[in-house]
């Protein structure tokens, strides 16, 4: 993964911006976009993604792939982002560690796995197919949970980094799904990031989160906190260079404004590199 791309500082590109993204000249290095608003080969989204991709690099990010559900990859699915990758040519595609999928049905929600040997080759092998199916490496984010299993054996971050390892794919680092996780179950934030092979990050996500009683819940409406920022600005220092994106899906404040809270991730990692 140290040939992964450099590219910068980028931004979840959402409709409500689409035409000011198009309209101007944001500073914004690259977009993300989740891959399964693009599915549908024609139609206004397709458009917009084909006149971004012309201007900037793109990522697609998904949340469909359900790479840790017992049951078989969903091949349509598959096909369909595989078409996608083939037209848009990506500079990184992702999904989650996680199984969104139960009996055919989508939840739309990331549920978490037991962390076992059981489980870990099960991914290992999900991992390869789709990775045969795309020819490319693909990037797995690190979930924010709310429950763990008693049947696990391994940590979150022994896990993913294995999941790495064996599947020879690429991790998607999102400090924000860490400082939650780690609040939520008490964990150590920082031996997370350590746990993390530094060869294997290829994209650091940021976003806001909400507290529902004693949780925290990874809800993307809110500017990244102190705590996260303090957390990033150690993420910067062990996986320096990679890119780093901002997540924000609800609540959406104008462009500028998420364009402003992108450029303290730009002086964070500049101060930390200066440093």
């Amino acid at each position: 993964m140290s040939l992964a791309p450099r590219l910068g500082f980028g931004l979840g590109l959402r409709p409500p911006h689409y035409a000011d993204a198009l309209a101007g000249a944001p500073a914004v290095d690259w977009w993300e976009v989740i891959s399964e608003n693009f599915l549908v080969a024609g139609g206004n989204p397709r458009r917009v993604l084909r006149e971004v991709r012309a201007r900037w690099p793109v990522v697609l990010h998904g949340v469909s792939l359900s790479i840790g559900s017992a049951e078989p990859i969903d091949r349509g699915y598959l096909d369909r982002l595989a078409a996608l990758v083939d037209e848009v040519e990506p500079a990184l595609v992702s999904d989650h560690l996680c199984w969104t999928a139960l009996g055919g049905h989508q939840s739309h929600d990331l549920w978490p796995l037991p962390y076992t040997e059981e489980a870990l080759r099960l991914v290992v092998a999900k991992v390869g197919q789709v990775q045969d199916r795309l020819r490319r490496r693909i990037l797995l984010e690190n979930p924010s949970s709310y429950v763990t299993f008693a049947a696990s054996t391994l940590g979150e971050a022994e896990f993913l980094a294995e999941v790495a390892r064996r599947a020879d794919c690429g991790i998607l680092l999102d400090v924000n799904n860490v400082f939650v996780s780690a609040t939520n179950h008490g964990w150590d934030a920082r031996a997370y990031l350590a746990a993390i092979p530094v060869e294997r990050v290829a994209q650091l996500h940021l976003a806001g989160h909400s507290r529902r009683d004693r949780w925290l819940v990874d809800t993307h409406d809110h500017a990244v906190c102190p705590e996260v920022w303090t957390l990033y600005a150690e993420a910067c220092a062990r996986f320096p260079g990679v890119a780093t994106m901002i997540e924000r899906d609800d609540h959406l404040p104008p462009l500028a404004e998420l364009i402003a809270e992108l450029d303290v991730a730009r002086a964070t990692a500049a101060e930390v590199r200066g440093g």
